[in-house]
């Protein structure tokens, strides 16, 4: 952060990640001793998110980006983090899904062509593959299951059309998953082992990371971007096993984890080399990250009730 010149303005800050992630910009700016702004922009559906960032310092701005006028007025920055999208609701509102991850997307890199951009996607552009393999590379070939996946590729698709035509620097992140205390695989999987209900194991793998060392790389990532984007898988290698999870849960808690279905030849994964040898591995493990989610589940610390469903192998959400 000390060597990024200008403000950043992150899109769609409401989020699940999106809080952290102007705190880390925000500390990261004070501690190097730069004067640029953070700023937060989303919808600010809860309006004490939004009041507790401005208490801590962070410019928060409303804005829907589907309205191009409003678009319009938001201020210039020469770096932009990109976290606007649609997953859960997809199925029914398929129409709303595409305009957010597919045209929103366009306008935003209209908006700021001579900006840096970050933008995060997610590792459902893929398909499923072989678990006995380290999962896709960012130069392996894409097959995006459902019409949310679909989507995510259209996005990517769009940026890299601006980032060729305006020559804008790029990073696309496909992300692949964020674990944090109150939301995530772990915390999935947790709570239906705490609660003795059953834990699907036929997505039998996942590949994990935790938020803070996602959202470190978002960050450093405004330092690596390149026309046409830099892709990069965002996530924890290797993959664990869903069964092992459950497991370790099980024996923290002396419960025996109650497992439905078999584990599947294929899974979601990604092959996260490309992020370790620009930033090196994620500062966190899965033993810690197992440990800080069931030391919060154990104090009854509150969810966000907004389950991943990893499960999910015909990418309907």
């Amino acid at each position: 952060m000390s060597a990024l010149e200008g403000d950043i303005v992150v899109l769609g800050a409401g989020g699940k990640m999106g809080p952290s992630l102007v705190r880390l910009a925000a500390r990261s700016l004070r501690e190097a001793g730069r004067r640029s702004r953070v700023i937060a922009v989303a919808r600010f559906s809860n309006p004490e998110l939004r009041a507790t960032l401005e208490a801590e310092g962070i410019m928060t701005l409303r804005s829907d980006l589907v309205d191009p006028a409003q678009l319009a007025r938001l201020p210039d920055a020469s770096n932009i983090v990109y976290m606007v999208g649609q997953k859960f609701g997809t199925t029914g509102d398929e129409a709303r899904t595409w305009a957010l991850n597919a045209w929103v997307p366009g306008a935003v890199a209209g908006r700021y062509a001579r900006s840096r951009i970050v933008a995060f996607s997610t590792g459902n552009v893929y398909p499923l593959t072989p678990t006995d393999t380290n999962g896709p590379s960012e130069t392996d070939p894409t097959g995006p299951v459902g019409e949310y996946a679909q989507s995510t590729l259209a996005r990517e698709r769009i940026l890299e059309f601006f980032s060729r035509r305006n020559g804008t620097p790029m990073a696309i992140l496909r992300l692949n998953y964020a674990i944090e205390p109150r939301y995530g695989v772990l915390r999935d999987i947790a709570d239906r082992v705490r609660e003795r209900r059953p834990v699907d194991v036929v997505m039998g793998w996942v590949n994990v990371i935790w938020q803070r060392d996602a959202n470190a790389v978002a960050l450093r990532a405004l330092g690596a971007c390149t026309s046409p984007p830099l892709l990069l898988n965002v996530t924890g290698r290797p993959a664990v096993s869903v069964r092992w999870l459950a497991e370790q849960f099980g024996k923290r808690w002396n419960i025996q984890p109650r497992l439905a279905g078999a584990e599947a030849p294929t899974a979601l994964l990604s092959d996260a080399s490309r992020m370790e040898a620009l930033f090196g591995p994620p500062e966190v493990g899965i033993d810690e990250m197992i440990a800080r989610v069931a030391e919060w589940v154990e104090r009854g610390g509150r969810s966000l009730n907004k389950p991943t469903h990893f499960e999910s192998r015909e990418g309907t959400f």
